[in-house]
């Protein structure tokens, strides 16, 4: 017994000894680092003018545009701008953005444009190009459709020390990759970042975003608009009464046609909590804090421009109008889910939700789910990624239908078999054998062909991309790319280096056009000095306890650094103030009310689309009903219908029934697979296809 006690006290005697150690080398680190900051290691945060200036000189150096084929995708970015080109089906560009490993942080300006049918990067040069940063916001010019228009941003020195916010306004022609700096006359909005932007007609809409002041992270909740016909910005004045949209961030904005219509976001609210025991001496038992704030809300934003008639440069008249939370909204909440306009839908993909146990604990979850937002019936539809069919194969190969857009490989398709008939014609061969003709093709003519073959095979996923939040996504001739993210694991932040494309009208896989191995994370020395805090505190836990103790399924708990911290104010990281439970209750749910507007919308008198149907079936089977509401349309606008072309009235009855069938996609969807789950395949009308299809009816029936 004597012995067990000595072997306990030698055994104290040693832990002592050994935290003592780790006390004296802590001590170290914050002298060492006290010393460095007193000789002014840190003078890279303070002065970002110099910092900045520096930037200007080396643009300078760039003597004109210039676009160079890049040897590799661009380096890893987060908080950057993503778009699909409005001048070409057949590019994306991206610009801008920071990368953070840990230590310092790197701000970029280089524009990059991704050709989609050669699968190759190219890099921007300009001696007139936006100086580094992050968090901005652009958006395609409404009416000015083949412009670009960008606002605002930050810019933070390498170690995160200072912040500046940028309020420069700028247009980027995106054909000839000219940026123009923009100097609107009257008042302009202030500096900001983790704003959004978004088109009407001739206006660009500004709303929100958050400013970092010496105190606090400022969030904002204003609203401007941009007039890209007369150049000045207005900030519209809205009547006191009037229901707003709160101060936010990290926000959805998207174009409707009567405006444009806003959802969700991230801001901190004030709150008052109990004082912690850490608490000084004498403290008040409440304390006031900012609690973090998943926004669910949804707006629509009417704007009414002014009469033509009247003096120019006439403010529109907006009202914001508050709408109903979206039916089958994701649960849980959701953070840093971003979206993508197409056709009258947003796309989303990916998020986090944090659930804050403790100042200083967190646990969050994140997610890969894709979900389309129909603006007009204001509900969420899940999506989900299906095998192609095997009756589809045969049919689709040789079309093009491999490539991220198979439009263009059809097109092709169709040409060629149109130079074969025509050289037919002229030489009085057979049309029977022109599969084994050669046709003189014009020069250059091949070299577009070699542009259209994809430049290798890339491999398909049936399974969305790793779970992430604040991806950047942008849609482009009907299919999504969705480019990096970011994703945590403890107190460490990953910036994903990736880029994928889903095809939204087939949902028959993910594309991944390329993805590198994510950087080492380097350890800052607070992170180091609060790994040793624990180490202590364990070491103290375990001095007080007899035996020890194991936690099954312990949740993950990590303690943000000051970077996090940061990032939890611009790039929606912090957990809802609202509950699982009743965010769950309120959006899983749906009300009566709104299931009966979903059975309004969908019997609404029009022709609807029909499990396995293309668009182009669906208009062949319902052109003469399409025109005929067109027809209609058109009487009520007191226009005659005598007045336009047939090509004209197909051509619009054509867009009428392409804008229905893109409606209609999520519940024809989910009859597909239900009728594929049970065994059901393509199924055909034998009245529309006429006595040509009596054969083989009786056939499938068996």
């Amino acid at each position: 017994m004597a012995k067990d006690k000595k072997g306990k006290s030698e055994a104290k005697k040693a832990k002592a000894a050994e935290k003592k150690q780790k006390q004296e080398k802590k001590a170290d680190k914050k002298a060492k680092a006290k010393n460095a900051k007193m000789e002014g290691s840190d003078a890279e945060d303070v002065d970002l003018d110099a910092v900045l200036e520096e930037y200007r000189k080396q643009q300078e150096q760039f003597l004109k545009i210039t676009e160079t084929v890049a040897e590799a995708p661009p380096k890893p970015r987060s908080a950057s701008c993503f778009l699909a080109s409005p001048s070409n089906a057949n590019q994306l560009l991206l610009f801008g953005g920071e990368y953070f490993n840990g230590a310092l942080a790197t701000f970029f300006n280089d524009l990059h444009v991704y050709y989609i049918d050669r699968d190759e990067w190219r890099t921007v040069t300009s001696p007139n190009a936006p100086l580094p940063r992050s968090g901005h916001a652009w958006c395609r010019g409404g009416n000015q459709s083949n412009a670009v228009y960008l606002f605002g941003g930050e810019f933070s020195s390498p170690k995160q020390g200072t912040f500046y916010h940028y309020n420069d306004f700028w247009k980027l022609e995106p054909s000839s990759r000219e940026w123009t700096r923009l100097e609107p006359k009257g008042k302009t909005p202030p500096a900001r970042s983790g704003h959004r932007m978004t088109y009407f007609k001739q206006y660009v809409v500004l709303f929100g975003g958050f400013q970092d002041t010496a105190n606090q992270t400022k969030y904002l909740a204003d609203l401007w608009i941009y007039d890209t016909q007369n150049f000045v910005w207005h900030s519209p004045a809205l009547p006191p009464a009037q229901l707003k949209p709160d101060a936010r961030s990290s926000f959805t904005l998207l174009p409707h046609e009567q405006g444009a219509v806003l959802y969700g976001g991230y801001s901190r609210v004030k709150a008052t909590v109990a004082a912690n025991k850490g608490a000084k001496a004498g403290s008040q038992g409440q304390r006031n804090v900012l609690k973090p704030m998943v926004h669910q809300d949804c707006f629509f934003l009417r704007i009414t421009p002014p009469a033509a008639d009247g003096p120019p440069g006439q403010p529109p008249t907006v009202r914001w109008e508050k709408r109903k939370k979206p039916a089958n909204a994701p649960v849980p909440t959701r953070a840093g889910a971003t979206m993508a306009y197409h056709k009258g839908r947003g796309i989303m993909f990916g998020g986090v939700h944090d659930v804050e146990e403790s100042e200083e604990g967190m646990d969050s979850e994140f997610f890969n789910h894709m979900f389309a937002w129909n603006i007009e019936r204001n509900r969420f539809f899940p999506l989900a990624l299906r095998k192609p069919r095997a009756q589809k194969k045969a049919a689709n190969a040789g079309s093009g239908e491999g490539r991220v857009g198979g439009r263009r490989g059809r097109a092709a398709a169709n040409e060629e078999e149109l130079l074969k008939q025509l050289a037919a014609l002229e030489t009085g061969k057979s049309l029977e054998d022109i599969d084994s003709m050669e046709i003189d093709r014009p020069a250059g003519a091949d070299a577009e062909v070699d542009k259209e073959k994809p430049a290798r095979e890339m491999p398909v996923s049936m399974e969305f991309p790793h779970q992430r939040f604040n991806a950047q996504l942008a849609v482009q001739d009907d299919v999504l790319y969705i480019y990096g993210g970011t994703f945590e694991k403890g107190d460490r932040e990953f910036t994903f280096d990736d880029m994928y494309a889903i095809d939204l009208g087939k949902m028959d896989g993910c594309k991944e056009i390329f993805t590198r191995p994510v950087a080492d994370w380097i350890e800052s020395e607070s992170e180091g000095e609060d790994d040793d805090e624990d180490e202590d505190d364990e070491d103290e836990d375990e001095e007080d306890e007899e035996g020890d103790i194991e936690m099954a399924d312990e949740p993950r708990k990590f303690t943000p650094s000051a970077r996090k911290k940061k990032q939890q104010d611009e790039e929606s990281v912090a957990g809802s103030e609202t509950s699982v439970s009743s965010g769950s209750t309120a959006s899983s749910g749906t009300s009566e009310e709104d299931e009966t507007e979903a059975d309004t919308a969908e019997d609404d008198g029009l022709p609807h689309p029909r499990p396995f149907e293309s668009r182009r079936d669906f208009f062949q089977r319902t052109t003469a009903e399409w025109q005929e509401v067109l027809m209609t349309s058109l009487r009520w606008k007191g226009i005659k219908p005598e007045s336009l072309s047939v090509k004209e009235i197909k051509s619009k009855a054509f867009e009428l029934s392409e804008e229905k069938w893109w409606d209609c996609r999520e519940e024809i969807l989910a009859l597909e697979e239900e009728q594929e789950a049970a065994g059901i395949g393509e199924v055909v009308s034998l009245a529309d296809r006429g006595e040509t299809a009596t054969a083989g009816g009786a056939g499938r029936r068996r």
